[in-house]
């Protein structure tokens, strides 16, 4: 099957103060072409009106759902009950031995430091990784979110 249905799993993206404008559009774009709904957390690091952004992002922007928050307490307050994802290499969990759900909030942090780690203390059993060789730090934001969107896709949307 080469499109998602109608019926595809869909997820919330969060990006926590994200960074670099190309990195955002690029998420954005891919939640465009899944669905999936992105929400930012602020700071960013970048006016939403950033031509590096709108550019990344192409001619997706009528199709993405983006929504701006001034904390991921306050998303969590607004999103009660989902499931929730926080990207670290800080996890011993991998994305393999996590079972993601429609609706779960995938949450990424910022291109410099990652996710806090207040946050990561805050949501200790919500912590998973990215596998990867050692020795290295992370991946691209934008590719790890295509990574963990995907993975989601394939768990709930392509079942035989």
């Amino acid at each position: 099957m080469r499109n998602l249905t109608a019926g595809a799993a869909r997820f919330e993206v969060v990006l926590h103060r994200p960074e670099i404008p190309p990195n955002t559009g690029s998420v954005a774009r891919l939640c465009a072409c899944t669905g999936s709904r992105l929400h930012l957390i602020a700071p960013l690091g970048f006016s939403l009106d950033d031509s590096k952004l709108k550019r990344a992002g192409l001619d997706y922007w009528p199709h993405v759902y983006v929504a701006t928050h001034s904390s991921l307490e306050d998303l969590l307050l607004e999103m009660p009950g989902r499931g929730i994802h926080l990207f670290t290499g800080k996890a011993e969990r991998t994305i393999w031995q996590t079972r993601f759900s429609p609706g779960d909030l995938l949450v990424f942090g910022s291109e410099s430091v990652g996710l806090p780690d207040e946050v990561i203390e805050a949501h200790r059993d919500s912590i998973v990784a990215i596998p990867m060789l050692e020795e290295r730090r992370s991946l691209n934001l934008a590719s790890a979110v295509a990574v963990a969107v995907y993975e989601g896709l394939r768990q709930n949307s392509f079942r035989e």
